[in-house]
């Protein structure tokens, strides 16, 4: 809930806050705060974001001194509230207190009154009946506005099933329980148990344990017992159960989180060498202990979402926003939308517009690790519909071997799909005049970036994103020979969004057109504007050169106030200027002596290279020295939104991408 909430407030202001009126205390950071201030760039230190401790508080209300406490409480909170736009405050978790600490609803409703906040309040439905959780939920609101306290909304998470819920003033909803939230990682457990790895890299560690499985009868009998993410404890001497467990996860009859071997013994050197051999991608890890007490601690263990464990924070923000109205509670919570526009700002605001309108998407590289990391969090987050391309055997491989769920992903394999046969046909006639062949183009669309291309030309998905491993030529090219260009528009061109601390910037083109001729700059231009408008940012546009307004001469200079003029005559209501030079496109003291009565002089938003040798160079050099977040290249020009990753895209990146393939299918199908 606490990440549901604050993940509302960063897409509407620049900066939140975070905040416990109590913490447990001790050498570790809260959790929770911990979490927050990681992922949401609290730049607070985590030991200035709680009020006091539950022993302090139990201190002062044993002596009579409440009043005091909550003094105390409300001074540390004016302190954050004072730095932040907008502030989530967790509110005191009475069961990990100790002691005869203040216990009562009334402490929470009379903190939200003193700090000026609403409430959430949030009821446990974990193992509870639907009945009790309605009428806890019932109970909640009417205490908290008893109390004098402004709820917005009442939630129950971790409800077991599917519920009625109670008919309130404000909205309610029901989160479900999700075990991969929960659930501890392999990692978790082996530090837990203080295990000894024998086997498995870092990402199976990361794997979450589902359930516990004790082998300890013959084959036949664990094999039945197996279930998805379960963890094997097996004595370590039991080398036929070692190999047993490892083949039933490799033929895919299910899929394991690991494996723990008992009572300190070694495995038998031969088995762990069919093991590694098989390459399951599973740990497997030694404890001395003995099966039943080994079982009994690690039931014992629970996992928390952490920015060490991105899908486990994926996972609860995908159950948060499948569940609750997000739009309707922003609203409710009235905080005031900042004119700034941070990174993280823009980044969730990508996913929220995508999550609006959902498209089906295709990504041709299925089976790439980083594209499936990248589905689930898509898939969990309810971003998009994917269709993945390739052999399902080999992506449901590499999905067990990666511990990662992409079962609502379409697959579809090129070279055995139904629908080759018609791509294919469709593709020699597009290509006819270039003297393609039906049996040459029954080939190409094999590949899967033409196959995929093909999805989105005849409507079986709405956009395209690829290049994790395929070069930027083998991704668009496809998409130049069959999509081709929105009429009107005679070139193909893309953007970047520049992500700067308090903005975003658009910059075009950086990655197509070498040296676009005057006509094809005023393209990209008026191409650049509409993708800025697109996305929420106000086009004034810099047409780019190393000269401003009549200061210099040559082709260069000419060629880009050509383009100038092109754009005012064909969208006179555009804001441009040009030719300009970046400083007095960005420095308002700079377009103060350079162009005086400029309206984009010092405001653009929009910057238009004239080559792609300036642009490309530029877009790097404020990435590394500014520290901007680069997104991009979108392409922008094609009748359907195809977008290109660098090869050394990360699961973010892919996601940001897909997120705009999203928006730009969803704003094209409006058109």
């Amino acid at each position: 809930m606490a990440l549901g909430l604050a993940e509302l407030l960063s897409r509407q202001v620049e900066r939140i806050g975070a905040f416990r009126p109590l913490v447990a205390g001790g050498d570790t950071p809260d959790p929770i705060l911990t979490l927050l201030t990681e992922r949401y760039r609290v730049e607070l230190p985590v030991d200035e974001l709680h009020g006091a401790t539950y022993a302090e508080a139990t201190a002062l209300v044993t002596n009579g001194r409440r009043e005091e406490l909550i003094s105390a409480i409300v001074a540390r909170y004016r302190e954050v509230e004072r730095r932040c736009p907008a502030v989530v405050v967790v509110g005191s978790d009475f069961a990990d207190g100790d002691g005869a600490g203040p216990r009562e609803l009334a402490f929470n409703a009379r903190l939200a009154i003193e700090f000026g906040s609403v409430v959430v309040p949030v009821v446990d439905g974990f193992d509870q009946p639907p009945e009790a959780v309605a009428a806890a939920m019932r109970g909640a609101y009417h205490d908290l506005a008893d109390l004098g306290a402004t709820v917005v909304a009442v939630v129950a998470n971790r409800v077991p099933g599917p519920m009625t819920l109670p008919e309130l003033p404000v909205p309610a909803y029901a989160i479900p329980e999700v075990p991969t939230v929960s659930a501890p990682t392999v990692a978790e457990v082996a530090t837990a148990l203080d295990a000894t790895r024998l086997a498995g890299d870092r990402a199976a560690l990361d794997r979450d344990v589902l359930d516990y499985v004790v082998g300890a009868a013959h084959v036949p009998t664990l094999l039945e017992h197996l279930t998805d993410g379960a963890l094997v404890i097996t004595p370590g001497d039991r080398a036929d159960l070692l190999v047993a467990a490892g083949a039933a996860h490799v033929a895919g009859q299910v899929s394991l989180a690991g494996l723990v071997l008992t009572l300190g013994e070694q495995p038998d050197p031969r088995a762990m060498r069919l093991v590694e051999r098989m390459n399951t991608g599973l740990a497997v890890l030694s404890v001395t202990s003995d099966s039943y007490d080994t079982v009994e601690a690690s039931s014992r263990i629970e996992g928390r979402p952490s920015t060490a464990n991105p899908r486990k924070v994926e996972a609860a923000l995908g159950a948060f926003e499948r569940c609750v109205d997000t739009d309707d509670l922003a609203a409710r919570l009235r905080v005031t939308r900042s004119a700034r526009v941070t990174p993280l700002m823009f980044e969730n605001d990508l996913i929220d517009r995508a999550r609006a309108r959902r498209r089906r998407l295709v990504l041709p590289e299925g089976a790439e690790e980083r594209i499936l990391r990248a589905a689930e969090v898509l898939l969990r987050r309810g971003v998009a519909e994917l269709t993945l391309l390739g052999r399902p055997d080999e992506i449901a491989r590499r999905t067990r071997e990666l511990g990662v769920d992409v079962g609502d992903a379409q697959l579809v394999d090129p070279a055995a799909s139904e629908w080759r046969d018609e791509f294919a046909a469709a593709y020699a006639e597009l290509r006819a005049h270039r003297g393609m062949t039906p049996e040459l183009a029954h080939d190409i669309v094999a590949q899967p970036n033409y196959f995929g291309t093909m999805m989105v030309q005849a409507g079986r998905a709405d956009g395209m994103v690829s290049g994790a491993t395929h070069t930027t030529a083998a991704t668009i090219r496809p998409a130049f020979e069959i999509i081709r260009t929105v009429p009107g528009v005679s070139v193909a061109s893309s953007v970047f969004f520049m992500l700067l601390a308090d903005r975003v910037l658009v910059y075009g083109d950086c990655a197509v057109n070498p040296d676009p001729d005057a006509a094809q700059l005023a393209d990209i231009a008026l191409s650049s504007a509409d993708t800025a408008a697109r996305f929420g940012i106000e086009p004034r546009v810099a047409m780019l050169s190393y000269s401003t307004g009549s200061s210099g001469a040559g082709a260069d200079v000419e060629k880009v106030a050509a383009a100038t003029e092109l754009v005012r005559k064909r969208r006179p209501e555009l804001l441009v200027e040009g030719p300009i030079q970046y400083d007095a496109a960005i420095d308002p003291q700079v377009a103060a002596t350079k162009l005086p009565d400029s309206p984009v002089a010092g405001r653009a938003t929009v910057f238009i290279f004239p080559d792609l040798n300036t642009g490309n160079n530029t877009y790097k050099a404020v990435q590394r020295s500014a520290g901007a977040v680069a997104v991009g290249p979108v392409m922008q020009g094609l009748r359907r939104p195809v977008n290109d990753l660098s090869r050394g895209a990360t699961v973010p990146d892919i996601v940001n991408t897909v997120a705009i393939t999203a928006i730009q299918a969803a704003a094209e199908a409006s058109e």
